[in-house]
């Protein structure tokens, strides 16, 4: 079961084996989201050298790895007075810090064909600067590569050096370089897999105990498995091993240390699977076989996959919640120490969903509310107000977008309150633990100073960000038309420091020349700069927004409590207006004027995620748009479009699960023009999923949000009436 290692350096110093216990601090490429090139990729040859590329990116093969589904195959030629390079960067997902730990870069590769030394590759590695080492020559690391076999090779980092220094062992490295050595005009290829930096000097041969406890849940088209954890301190992956027949075990897929699930997309209803699972520790010494577990995939009605989906993306904030905080991590594969107050928000309604829906029992919830409110009294408040991003053992502020951020952000606050809201309303049962839980969630609502940002007595606008070292620079006021409804709702509500009901015409619907210029500003077109927009786009009326509506999450982040139905201010009904949003969405989507491979009636959602490029709220726009389709988008606006969200659901799930569908249900966003799929799941984005599609389907949370009395009071102030 164990490849074949050949050692082919000795090298010298001290293991640290809690060093090795982080997968993502030490492993550069394992294997690729999509199935025929590698994002995260490129290469370039000048001829008569060749190498082959998918549109400038390496190709992948997926009959042959080392850690499955699939490899990196380098496939070229060297010729005389050309030259060939091939690049693997590192999958830098949001806030990841790049900090490989290791002494030594390593890597797995398999030729069928006889390569001689003399025409392996040269490695060079780059740092985050762009500095690029001199090259190491593969032929001074092995006599010759066998056929047929995986073979480890091991590079000390000590040998990358700069033309005047060594590169130090810590080096962060964003990008591995493989190019030409020689100019023998012969074409080889090399599958390459599981490139890693570590501390070389490991003697562990050890083998890891066999993963036990394992089980099988089947669904439609994939089937979840489960397992204990292992106790040993220095496993680095599981290894899934799939049956179709009950007898023949093949690898199919890999899952890092720190989880214990695993999701397995088979694509077709019917099938009856077998599978086993394998321990690999840093060594990679493999465990025996698990015991077997086996599941049938069968058809689900409507109504099982919209459990399927709300259950999936439950599992972000219950099981993957930072251990001390109980509140949710920005994203996951991400920091695990970064708590995202906003996204704790939504996370709390989608606990609530997973109670009420048997996902989990009561008693463990309210233990989780308990752990989540006790750890917000004592976490970093600034006249109320948390901040953005906050220290998941600690509740101290991290200011992650620049120094000026070192304080209270009162949007993040108010989804927060939002959620807890809700959270007060649905823990009734008179006993201690739910009175305490209400009587805190009561005390951190009436301590929020919403009055305070709203920096004078005088100002029109409440303001988002306030700083005790920097106090009001950032000097952003709140004006609508965006996510910040919610903002003007709660501080209007507020039993302790409310702002006048005015704030809310004069604020977020504001007319003032700076609400117009920031309209204009953000939306580049005066299509709605007075709030009131009254144009038509692909034939749907829109009564209140910017330019054609902008990203969903505008309809999403402050309605997750907040009911718009039967209501309305001045300017709309809410529910019909966010309705026409995702209409004019989906329709932009149809129309498809900048020519997205993927996009259509099924496929639709623009809205703020991740994408290739970075990150960007995605509208549909020619100018905020890029090809990069959010699931979140129309899987959260179900409420408003029950039929067309059904409809997108099923084709992110039946035709593109086997790119985006995993532990906590559907991956962030992907963009099908740039074979693209997002590593990462967003806090931001899977708890509206769960919390809007059961507003769909029973309006729980919009019920409960709804009962509290302060929200009855502030609608009056406001002046929203009655309507149909």
């Amino acid at each position: 079961m164990n490849p074949k290692i050949i050692p082919l350096i000795i090298l010298f110093g001290i293991y640290i084996s809690s060093a090795q216990s982080d997968y993502d601090n030490h492993v550069f490429f394992a294997n690729s989201l999509t199935d025929d090139s590698y994002y995260y990729s490129h290469g370039v040859f000048t001829l008569p050298s060749k190498i082959s590329v998918l549109n400038t990116k390496l190709p992948v093969e997926s009959l042959i790895f080392y850690n499955p589904p699939n490899s990196i195959r380098l496939d070229w030629i060297s010729g005389k007075r050309g030259n060939w390079q091939a690049t693997i960067k590192i999958d830098k997902w949001r806030n990841r810090d790049i900090n490989f730990q290791g002494d030594t870069l390593s890597f797995w590769c398999f030729t069928e064909e006889l390569i001689e030394k003399d025409e392996l590759p040269k490695v060079s590695i780059e740092d985050w600067r762009g500095e690029v080492s001199i090259p190491v020559n593969l032929k001074e690391m092995t006599d010759i590569l066998p056929t047929d076999n995986w073979t480890h090779l091991k590079i000390p980092l000590s040998l990358f050096n700069r033309p005047k220094k060594s590169i130090n062992h810590q080096f962060k490295i964003k990008n591995i370089h493989f190019s030409q050595a020689s100019e023998e005009g012969i074409r080889h290829i090399l599958f390459l897999d599981e490139i890693k930096i570590y501390n070389g000097n490991s003697r562990d041969k050890d083998a890891p105990e066999s993963p036990t406890g394992v089980s099988a849940e089947a669904f439609d088209h994939h089937i979840d498995l489960t397992w204990n954890k292992n106790e040993e301190g220095d496993i680095q992956y599981f290894k899934i091993y799939r049956s179709m027949d009950g007898n023949t075990y093949h690898p199919v897929g890999i899952q890092k240390s720190r989880f214990n699930r695993y999701s397995d997309f088979i694509g077709e209803r019917g099938r009856e699977v077998s599978y086993k699972i394998t321990a690999v520790d840093e060594n990679y010494n493999e465990s025996s076989l698990s015991s077997e577990a086996t599941a049938t995939t069968f058809e689900l009605s409507d109504d099982e996959l919209l459990n399927m989906v709300q259950k999936a993306c439950f599992r972000y904030y219950w099981d993957s919640a930072h251990p001390v905080a109980g509140l949710a991590l920005e994203n996951i594969p991400g920091n695990k120490n970064l708590i995202a107050i906003g996204a704790s928000g939504f996370g709390i309604m989608a606990i609530i969903v997973g109670i009420d829906r048997g996902f989990i029992q009561r008693e463990p919830g309210v233990a989780r509310l308990l752990q989540i409110v006790h750890f917000l009294e004592k976490a970093d408040r600034f006249h109320g107000a948390w901040p953005h991003f906050m220290d998941g053992n600690t509740g101290k502020v991290i200011p992650l977008f620049g120094k000026y951020d070192d304080g209270g952000d009162l949007v993040e606050t108010a989804f927060l309150i939002q959620g807890l809201l809700v959270a007060r309303q649905y823990f009734q049962n008179q006993t201690k633990e739910e009175n305490e839980i209400r009587n805190c969630i009561t005390r951190l609502w009436e301590s929020v100073e919403w009055d305070w940002y709203r920096r004078t007595p005088n100002s029109d606008f409440l303001f988002w960000h306030w700083s005790p070292d920097f106090e009001w620079y950032i000097d952003h006021p709140l004006v609508g038309w965006n996510e910040t409804m919610i903002v003007y709702l709660l501080a209007i509500a507020s039993p302790s420091h409310a702002v006048p009901a005015d704030l809310y015409y004069s604020g977020w619907a504001g007319q003032s020349d700076r609400a117009v210029d920031y309209r204009q500003n953000w939306g580049k077109t005066e299509e709605g700069d007075h709030y009131i927009n009254g144009n038509s786009y692909y034939g749907i009326k829109l009564d209140v927004g910017v330019g054609s509506g902008g990203p969903l999450f505008f309809t999403h982040y402050s309605f997750m409590g907040f009911d718009p139905s039967f209501k309305r201010d001045r300017f709309t009904n809410y529910y019909n207006n966010n309705r026409n949003i995702a209409l004019i969405n989906q329709s932009y989507c149809v129309k498809n004027p900048g020519n997205f491979r993927g996009y259509g009636e099924n496929c639709w959602g623009l809205t703020a995620s991740d994408d290739p490029w970075g990150y960007s709220a995605h509208e549909p726009s020619q100018r905020m748009d890029n090809g990069t389709m959010t699931p979140t988008g129309a899987l959260s606006s179900f409420p408003y479009t029950p039929q067309e969200s059904m409809k997108a659901l099923k084709y992110f799930y039946y035709e593109l699960g086997n790119k985006l569908w995993g532990i906590y249900g559907f991956r962030d966003a992907f963009n099908l023009s740039q074979n693209w799929a997002a590593n990462i799941y967003m806090g931001l984005n899977q708890a509206p999923i769960t919390v809007m599609i059961e507003n769909y389907r029973t309006g729980l949370i919009w019920k409960l949000f709804m009962s509290n009395p302060e929200i009855q009071s502030m609608l009056g102030a406001i002046g929203f009436v009655p309507d149909e």
